[in-house]
């Protein structure tokens, strides 16, 4: 251990994982520990008996839920964006070659008390019980547009500067209401709450045509994908990925205390009385408390079923967005289901989960509209856990640092926030411009 290395990341949450692999292919000496003596950290998987000691403080679980070591329940589960930028990490690194994907079955929108399927295009638009019937050809007319939009081709502008016109200016010139922009700005552009309708179109536009494309895919009923064997993989196969590349790997590490030399920059990472020597670090919060402030709080619930999500098609996986508006809240609502099909759970079990930004100290009541559209569930669980994020300034001490996972039933502000680490640790955007085609067997 007493080695000099150009990075030591800390703790192997999905987000160390994916730069530990990424700075890895690209030659640098990584040295990744972690102090728990799992892989995952707060995006970790556990099995049956490992949810109950965490959420019931027992280490028996009952009967009628089957084996414990069927289950794999993701702590933060998220369905990936089968066009997004996290399977564009996947291609990158070839990663793909150690997960196998299947498709999630539905996208669904909280809408006026109903569940609803989300249209991804001007043809589902025109069938969509969301909206009366003059409604739907405006709003096929607005997703017309945004498919055919292509930045460097003014011609599909339609006149209009989408690095200057608003959101809300754009949805104006269609005459769309709030209920149809509601679902398309939450449940499609995947905007968390509405600041977006007073910034440039430009990010909405991209966001819609993303979840299009990504429709379009596999000619599904959503444009995500989830890996067989739940999240838990993922870290894991970044892991073998650096490790295929030189990095080394050491779990079960306690402490690991980074050291600082006089001028407050980073030094190394003692465990165990021995330091390893680096010139960066990159970790979770937990590992620089005094370099984090807290910033909110997640609210989930995790259920297991046996049965789907009623009014989602019979779906044995799909997310369902419950859009701020529609509940009076700050901040959307967000319902995730997976089931044995992904082989999360034994044959015949669902697991779902409820999650938000906490606006108050109560999970079971903030959580009830989402909870509501589950049906009979056979177990609940409820927690609530902090978000954080970094205060430091990585130029001055050389500590990168993510930010704590968010509510968010998808991928997409996860991986945003890897490729800013990327660009600070090593001064240079991460090139995605990969062939989307190179992961299609895999995903089928």
């Amino acid at each position: 251990m007493d080695e000099e290395y150009d990075v030591i990341v800390l703790g192997t949450g999905l987000k160390e994982c994916i730069l530990s692999g990424l700075l890895s292919v690209d030659g640098l000496k990584v040295l990744h520990m972690d102090r728990n003596d799992y892989y995952g950290g707060e995006s970790t998987s556990l099995n049956l008996i490992q949810m109950w000691k965490k959420f019931r403080g027992g280490d028996k679980s009952p009967e009628h839920l089957g084996s414990s070591r069927d289950y794999n329940v993701d702590m933060v589960p998220k369905f990936i964006m089968a066009n997004g930028a996290l399977v564009r990490v996947l291609i990158h690194t070839n990663v793909t070659k150690y997960l196998s994907f299947k498709a999630v079955d539905g996208s669904f929108v909280f809408s006026k008390g109903k569940v609803h399927k989300v249209p991804a295009t001007d043809m589902e638009a025109i069938k969509s019980p969301l909206m009366g019937i003059f409604e739907k050809r405006r709003a096929r007319k607005f997703f017309i547009y945004v498919q055919d939009y292509n930045e460097t081709d003014p011609k599909t502008h339609d006149g209009m500067d989408l690095t200057r016109v608003t959101t809300k200016e754009l949805i104006s010139k269609f005459g769309l209401d709030d209920n149809t922009m509601d679902f398309i700005g939450h449940a499609v552009a995947l905007h968390r709450d509405d600041r977006y309708l007073h910034e440039p179109a430009l990010d909405t536009v991209k966001r819609m045509k993303l979840y299009a494309e990504s429709f379009a895919r596999f000619g599904g009923g959503s444009p995500y994908i989830y890996p067989l064997y739940g999240l838990g993989e993922l870290p894991q196969a970044f892991a073998r990925l650096s490790a295929v590349y030189g990095g080394t790997y050491m779990l079960n590490k306690p402490e690991c205390k980074v050291e600082f030399n006089d001028e407050g920059k980073v030094s190394g990472v003692t465990s165990e009385g021995e330091t390893a020597k680096c010139k960066k670090v990159v970790c979770d919060p937990s590992y620089l408390p005094g370099k984090v402030r807290k910033v909110g709080k997640v609210a989930r619930a995790i259920a297991i079923m046996s049965h789907p999500i009623p009014n989602t098609n019979n779906s044995h996986s799909v997310q369902i967005i419950l859009p701020q508006k529609q509940l009076n809240r700050q901040s959307d609502m967000y319902v995730f289901c997976c089931s044995y099909t992904h082989n999360v759970a034994p044959k015949g079990k669902f697991i779902a989960f409820v999650s938000t930004e906490a606006e108050t100290d109560q999970p079971q009541t903030e959580l009830k509209p989402g909870v509501d559209l589950l049906g009979p569930v056979d177990e609940i669980f409820f927690d609530m856990y902090d978000r954080y994020e970094p205060v430091n300034e990585p130029a001055l001490d050389n500590c990168v640092i993510s930010t704590s996972y968010d509510a968010t039933t998808h991928f997409e502000s996860t991986v945003v926030d890897v490729l800013n680490m990327y660009i600070s640790i090593t001064g240079k955007v991460l090139d995605l411009n990969v062939d989307l085609s190179a992961a299609s067997a895999a995903e089928e």
